[in-house]
């Protein structure tokens, strides 16, 4: 019965998938309801503001709901915002058990679903897959335990651990299979974040190219204000904003980039930059849940020094550039091998001819 029980929650964890890029700042959410083993209602989080999994699947299921066994990768609402409460609605349709992979860390809802279902006599079961869940919402549930974004170090990166040859060219390092799926992670996340000299030598748009995808907000961190306002970032074509973070208080070139469009962060100094854990604060309160850092090399050290960076996802690709060339991070880096950043949840996975190594950050 276990197993099914996870089968189930994994056909959740499909759906909660489809809302991934559409939802923030509430969670990806899936649901499914079963009756004599057969599935009859499914359901998905489509878009903020919107009617929740359990509304969705419970509207799919109709009268077949009553009686029926709930699978929801997120503990029910309890509290009243933009849409009713889903744990009200399932006691309504008189479901006999809900099972839900993860407690919502929402202080909002807390365990408060459960005990509306548990108090109408409705069985509740948690922590079905717990884990597989739970990571599909990583942002959402840094973001409500700490205000600050979640950030994704993304790189590619030849054999021999080269972004780009010494003379600076990098089109293309790994295959059309992995940037499809970069493409694809980028409609996922709220912001993508370059260094300014990343952002003077490709000049990126900086945008979603994968098919339904959405644009994420831009950020190019900017110390000295030199982004030109013919950058590429400024593409009156997306809808996605642009900002631009800086500690420089020049009020002439700020202006002319308020009147171009782009809205400006003023952050504090560290060592004459930006210093990024007041920008990350910044980024936090404006609700921005996940972040793809994508370059540069002094804005990706700096990230990795101070702790910055919560999940990596290094593209390897089967070419060698030889001699001198470009590294993921600047300067001059730890002293020792014993002073390495070690990762954990090390994962490999092929995409096209290249290798995905994706990791997190060991803690302690």
């Amino acid at each position: 019965m276990h197993r099914f029980h996870e089968k189930m929650m994994r056909r959740a964890l499909a759906l909660a998938r489809r809302g991934l890029g559409r939802t923030s700042p509430n969670p990806a959410v899936g649901c499914v309801i079963v009756k004599d083993g057969e599935i009859v209602g499914r359901g998905y989080h489509k878009k903020a503001g919107t009617p929740h999994a359990e509304v969705h699947a419970l509207a799919d299921a109709g009268a077949l709901a009553e009686g029926a066994d709930v699978y929801v990768t997120l503990e029910p609402c309890a509290h009243y915002g933009k849409t009713p409460p889903c744990a009200k609605a399932l006691v309504e349709a008189r479901v006999a058990r809900v099972f839900v992979a993860v407690v919502d860390p929402n202080p909002l809802v807390g365990g408060k679903g459960i005990a509306i279902l548990r108090e109408a006599g409705i069985e509740v079961e948690t922590g079905i897959l717990e884990e597989e869940c739970r990571e599909i919402n990583e942002p959402f549930f840094k973001w409500i335990a700490t205000g600050l974004p979640f950030v994704i170090l993304k790189s590619a990166l030849t054999l021999d651990g080269k972004s780009a040859t010494a003379s600076g060219d990098s089109k293309w390092v790994t295959s059309a299979a992995a940037r499809q799926r970069v493409h694809r992670l980028r409609g996922q996340v709220d912001g993508i974040m370059v260094g300014v000299g990343t952002a003077l030598k490709d000049d990126p748009l900086l945008t979603c190219r994968a098919p339904g995808g959405k644009d994420p907000i831009r950020i190019v961190v900017d110390s000295s204000l030199r982004l030109p306002l013919h950058a590429a970032v400024f593409n009156p074509h997306s809808k996605a904003p642009t900002v631009v973070a800086t500690c420089c208080g020049d009020p002439v070139r700020v202006e002319a980039l308020l009147a171009h469009g782009a809205e400006v962060i003023c952050c504090s100094e560290r060592d004459g930059r930006v210093d990024l854990l007041d920008l990350w604060a910044h980024l936090g309160k404006r609700g921005i849940q996940s972040i793809l850092l994508e370059g540069g090399a002094s804005l990706a050290a700096e990230a990795l020094r101070l702790g910055l960076i919560d999940k990596f996802q290094i593209y390897l690709a089967p070419k060698l550039v030889g001699g001198e060339g470009l590294g993921l991070f600047s300067g001059a880096g730890v002293p020792l091998m014993a002073d390495a950043y070690p990762l954990e949840r090390v994962t490999v996975e092929r995409v096209g001819v290249d290798l995905l190594v994706q990791g997190y950050p060991k803690k302690g």
